[in-house]
């Protein structure tokens, strides 16, 4: 090599530092200044509240020794998770009481199981609690009344197995029937009204009219040329009760739509009837002898018939009441007579 190779060779200029490769030789070998002392690394913890990200830490966010959330944040963010996930759930009870069970359950030192069984006991409750006062008002009873009320004593001669077994309400399953029979005001509208509470409370959907109610209902039905679609509609219910058969007489076109009433539960859903009449006179009702022994056939095929006796309830407390408030004639013979000071003698 000449010697003006070799100089020209010397004087080469060196090839210049990318930015890049500077900012990451800084990075590398730069100290990292703390307070008054420095400690080789890009991310020093000494002791402080600094954070993985580099930023100086906020109270209440990260705990410095482990690098995890501190109890309150934590316990923030449980609780809210647990109220969105309660709202998507559709379980508001849960959202409710799931804090106070979890203190007792701290206290008394319940499994994971007990408090989770205790939670899920509460929504349904709740969730049952709630159905059941739906089904009541869906259900149109006048009055609320409940088997447990009934004077039994009253009706001495009522089959008690059998209004036992009403009460358990396995004949609406397989769409049974159940026919209460007996003089006004001993009780039948009561009974009615009981059975069906026990029915709503048993999960079945019910609803309650007087024959002279279903009769309107029905007629106004045919007249908009929609019955065929609300004795569909009458199939979500698993019981109807249709009170008062007898009082009031029916004519043809009524007689015609009760059957048809009658025809559309047989053996698709369970009906409820009380009446004053005894079968034998059903024909006087409906004015055709023939529908009502269709009709009677086909409520008796799969039902109990309860026959109830004796005075009206509401006669029976009228007299009583009446010996209550009026003297009885030995009473006032032993009354000792008074002298006004007319001179006058009375009793």
């Amino acid at each position: 090599m000449t010697a003006s190779a070799t100089r020209a060779t010397a004087r080469a200029p060196r090839p210049a530092r990318t930015p890049t490769a500077t900012a990451t030789a800084t990075a590398t070998t730069s100290p990292t200044t703390t307070g008054d002392s420095q400690v080789a690394g890009p991310n020093p913890d000494p002791g402080g509240d600094a954070h993985s990200n580099g930023e100086p830490g906020r109270p209440g966010d990260l705990c410095h020794e482990r690098q995890r959330p501190c109890p309150d944040r934590a316990s923030r963010d449980l609780t809210a998770q647990i109220a969105y996930l309660t709202r998507v759930v559709r379980a508001p009870t849960i959202a409710a009481v799931w804090a106070d069970l979890a203190d007792q359950a701290r206290a008394d030192g319940w499994s994971h199981e007990e408090y989770l069984a205790a939670v899920l006991a509460r929504q349904v409750a709740a969730r049952e609690a709630n159905g059941t006062a739906l089904r009541t008002a869906g259900a149109h009873f006048p009055a609320v009344k409940t088997l447990e009320d009934f004077n039994l004593d009253h009706q001495p001669s009522l089959r008690r197995d059998v209004l036992a077994h009403l009460a358990t309400c396995t004949f609406i399953p397989t769409a049974g029937n159940a026919i209460l029979l007996g003089p006004p005001g001993v009780g039948k509208t009561h009974l009615a009204i009981g059975l069906g509470v026990k029915a709503v409370q048993a999960g079945h959907r019910v609803l309650f009219d007087t024959a002279t109610g279903w009769v309107t209902r029905l007629r106004d039905a045919h007249d908009e040329a929609r019955l065929a679609h609300d004795l569909r509609r009458l199939h979500r219910y698993h019981l109807l009760i249709i009170d008062e058969i007898g009082y009031i007489p029916f004519d043809a076109q009524a007689a015609n739509l009760f059957f048809q009433l009658v025809s559309s539960r047989y053996e698709q859903g369970s009906v409820l009837v009380t009446s004053n009449m005894p079968f034998s006179r059903w024909g006087e009702i409906f004015g055709d002898d023939v529908v009502a022994a269709a009709m009677i056939d086909r409520l008796i095929h799969h039902a109990e018939v309860l026959t109830l006796t004796g005075d009206s309830y509401r006669t029976r407390n009228r007299r009583e009441l009446l010996a209550k408030t009026s003297p009885s004639p030995s009473s006032a013979a032993l009354t000792p007579p008074t002298v006004q000071p007319t001179g006058q003698v009375t009793r």
